[in-house]
């Protein structure tokens, strides 16, 4: 097998998992609402795309370019753009086509030009009231900076002021953080109709509210458009500073980072594209997309459903592990046996409820827990300062490198230390992506520990929705073991070795090779032999060389 055949391109991968997104949008036994939110994770999944691995490509044209070798980054790049165009079309048709099944179904999404008498007045009425507060236009001149004006991923609406044969131009943000970005309608006859209006169309009604009285005009064309930031940030290190402080720090650059991309409508005249386009200072490097009248799809995420209960999913029951309903506490049952859940199908009230009754069992000496990624209102944040006020010794390792939680963990931090647990980082150059926690509880004359090794974030609200695991066990020769987990993330340049666990850097690559290879040796002397996978970015070279390896059919890959 060729090389070119062997590896793909991580970011063409990354596509390709999109694009799937997209046909789950497009599959019509989907309920119809649950196909349009589907619309909504396919773009925020691309808004995320071009934060990281497009700004990352952009990097690295950079640094090839001076060293004279930008061939392959380049031809790349524009493989991306004929893919993401591709996609966008597709996106667009899919659009259409919801909304015409969406009219079948008594739902209407309509535009400014479609409003009746009634509706004009009572949607006057409405920008009175909830949204001309929130608009300031920023009128562009010379002097404008866009680059340091402009908030990553908000939409904007860019307004034509034409006056004879001038023109001038503004810049309207949509404070969709500020007022539901859908808008139910008063509904007309047939009254089982319900009418639905988007906050960009609004805007785009109420103009001349917006600037009749401050600016005389002949006419006004508003354009939607979006710029997306390179999301990467420099962590400088400094000696007397913390590293929460050189995060918090570091975190500001995102506020003026670099454009990675810029997204307008597509019948945005010419003149103003090119002014935009100066402005933002988008270089050849970077992706300019036109596209439709609708820009951050990411809230269609959310996308109300005001129809029949059929349009969208039921919700699906939790199942409650059977084994903690014999027992009077979880450590009671946990040290019984091990616990294995499966989450969205469990629920993850178990992992919450041992947590809480950790907080304030009088046995329980210690908790250590590591958290990336924890749910807005977190009751495993709760639990661990009501530990800490009873008197426990909490210890939390908060990953201040989780990217687009970064903010949240810097606050997390804060507010752990301001109620008295000890709050620990990572080491410089280690992410730490274990899902671990570990109760110290006394029980007679020994200590006895309880661990949680998981796939999946501290959080209830993702536990609902990704598929994970969570362990949990009193097994010393695991518990140990996680023991010096922590110990390891504590102290990092102290030695440390490991039977049970994979734990990288340490010994996870070894360990995993010596297993496919004997899977391998396995199938080549005829005995049963197979390999399970299940991850995601799978871009590691020598681990995809050595699943390559594994002979076919014989040894059965699934991955």
């Amino acid at each position: 097998m060729g090389q070119e055949k062997l590896y793909i391109e991580k970011e063409l991968s990354w596509l390709s998992f999109n694009e799937r997104v997209l046909q789950e949008a497009a599959d019509k036994s989907n309920p119809l609402i649950e196909r349009m939110r589907f619309l909504g994770i396919y773009s925020n999944n691309l808004d995320e795309f071009y934060k990281v691995r497009f700004a990352e490509l952009k990097r690295r044209i950079i640094i090839s370019e001076e060293q004279g070798s930008t061939a392959h980054s380049r031809h790349l790049l524009g493989k991306i753009q004929a893919r993401v165009l591709k996609a966008d079309q597709e996106f667009d048709s899919l659009y259409n086509e919801l909304l015409l099944e969406m009219a079948r179904n008594q739902i209407f999404l309509i535009n400014e030009r479609q409003l009746s008498v009634n509706q004009q007045a009572w949607l006057r009425n409405y920008f009175k009231q909830y949204l001309r507060q929130h608009i300031s236009p920023i009128l562009i001149n010379r002097e404008t900076d866009l680059v340091q004006f402009l908030k990553d991923d908000y939409t904007y609406l860019a307004v034509e002021i034409i006056r004879g044969e001038n023109i001038n131009y503004a810049l309207l943000e949509i404070p969709s953080d500020k007022v539901p970005r859908f808008v139910n309608l008063p509904p007309e006859a047939p009254r089982r109709r319900k009418p639905m209006i988007l906050l960009d169309n609004i805007l785009r009604y109420c103009l001349d509210d917006i600037f009749k009285g401050f600016f005389d005009y002949d006419a006004l064309n508003a354009y939607s458009m979006k710029m997306t930031r390179d999301a990467e940030y420099d962590l400088v290190h400094e000696m007397e500073s913390s590293l929460m402080e050189l995060m918090s720090s570091s975190l500001k650059q995102r506020l003026t980072a670099e454009p990675v991309r810029f997204v307008y409508q597509r019948d945005m005249p010419d003149a103003m594209v090119e002014m935009l386009r100066d402005k933002l200072s988008i270089s050849n490097y970077d992706s300019m997309l036109p596209g439709g009248r609708y820009h951050n799809f990411k809230d269609f995420i959310g996308f109300p459903n005001v129809g029949k209960a059929n349009l969208v999913n039921k919700p699906m029951p939790r199942l409650r592990h059977l084994w903690f309903d014999k027992f009077r506490n979880g450590f009671d049952a946990i040290r019984e046996r091990d616990v294995l859940l499966y989450y969205p199908y469990h629920t993850f009230e178990h992992v919450l409820e041992l947590l809480r009754q950790a907080s304030f069992d009088p046995s329980v000496l210690a908790i250590k827990i590591n958290i990336y990624r924890v749910a807005k209102d977190s009751r495993i944040i709760d639990a661990m300062i009501h530990a800490a006020h009873n008197g426990k010794k909490v210890t939390v390792v908060v990953e201040l490198q989780a990217r687009f939680d970064e903010e949240a963990n810097i606050h997390w931090a804060k507010r752990l230390t301001e109620a008295g647990v000890h709050v620990i980082f990572s080491a410089p150059g280690l992410k730490i992506h274990a899902k671990l926690f570990l109760i110290s509880r006394k029980e007679g004359d020994e200590v006895v520990r309880y661990a949680h090794i998981g796939t999946g974030n501290f959080n209830e609200k993702t536990a609902r929705i990704y598929t994970d695991y969570s362990l949990l066990t009193a097994d010393a020769r695991i518990t140990n073991e996680v023991r010096r987990v922590f110990n390891f993330i504590e102290n990092p340049y102290r030695p440390v070795s490991f039977d049970y666990l994979l734990v990288s850097p340490q010994n996870s690559r070894r360990l995993l090779y010596e297993m496919i290879d004997r899977e391998i040796a396995n199938a080549q002397n005829g005995q049963p032999s197979g390999i399970t996978l299940k991850l995601n970015n799978l871009v590691d070279k020598g681990l995809v060389d050595r699943l390559y390896a594994a002979p076919a059919p014989a040894c059965r890959l699934i991955c």
